[in-house]
């Protein structure tokens, strides 16, 4: 289904989050939070990733209720905040992040496309997160939240060993192989990185490899800052300089 190009509000919950203090993350998908009211709760943690320095015990946190009191885990962890910004935690989330961004011209390299298809079929088995099409014809986007930030300052992805994440860059690669854009985005879901975007080789060293010589090859690599709310997250114009 394709989706015109429009200028549409940044993406917004559809109802307010609600604040809470992060007791821990365990399990990869469950966290325990205290309430202001000093209630406690088992919520739901979106993140597979390995979230490292995103779950300190103590921190501010937001969760987003689902209103299925039915629901085995009727909230879940959307936000938390280390002292010095907002974090957004949800990697479901980016998708939504990009697409407005890119409708409303926020991603300079990705304008002059009318189009916008999401869960783009290519080949046997893979599916990229956009297609965007227009008169300059066809570019294929995959996109990856970022809520890794390094003790050197920069932004990193991935905060867990990802082959799934190195196989989507060889895909892409084909992508380019065949005549059509292939660009990689990346969603940084913090403020807190600012000299800029590199691959976590110390966590995934394969990961980077694979991705620096992608790059090398042709493969379009781009990083946008987020700017995270507790009223919705807007992805910004801000291009992060790129290190690989």
């Amino acid at each position: 289904m394709w989706e015109r190009s429009i200028f549409p509000a940044p993406m917004r919950f559809p109802s307010a989050l609600i604040p809470c203090t992060l007791l821990r993350r365990y399990k990869r998908f469950l966290a325990d939070v205290r309430f202001d009211s000093g209630e406690e709760a088992v919520v739901h943690c979106p993140n597979p990733g390995s979230m490292l320095g995103c779950a300190t015990p103590g921190w501010r946190a937001l969760v987003s209720d689902s209103g299925n009191p039915a629901r085995k885990l009727r909230h879940t962890l959307e936000m938390v905040h280390n002292g010095r910004c907002w974090i957004g935690v949800n990697p479901a989330l980016a998708n939504a992040i990009a697409a407005e961004g890119i409708r409303a011209g926020m991603v300079s390299d990705l304008a002059g496309y009318p189009d916008l298809r999401r869960e783009a079929a290519w080949g046997e088995g893979t599916r990229f997160d956009f297609l965007l099409a227009g008169s300059q014809g066809e570019c294929y986007v995959e996109v990856k939240s970022v809520t890794l930030v390094m003790e050197d300052g920069f932004s990193a992805f991935p905060d867990a060993v990802t082959i799934r994440g190195a196989r989507h860059i060889r895909e892409l690669l084909a992508v380019r192989a065949a005549g059509h854009r292939a660009v990689l985005l990346f969603v940084v879901q913090r403020e807190d990185g600012p000299k800029g975007f590199r691959a976590a080789a110390e966590i995934d060293p394969i990961y980077a490899e694979v991705l620096r010589q992608a790059h090398a090859a042709g493969l379009e690599v781009y990083a946008h800052l987020a700017d995270v709310r507790p009223e919705g997250i807007t992805l910004s114009a801000a291009r992060l300089p790129i290190e690989l």
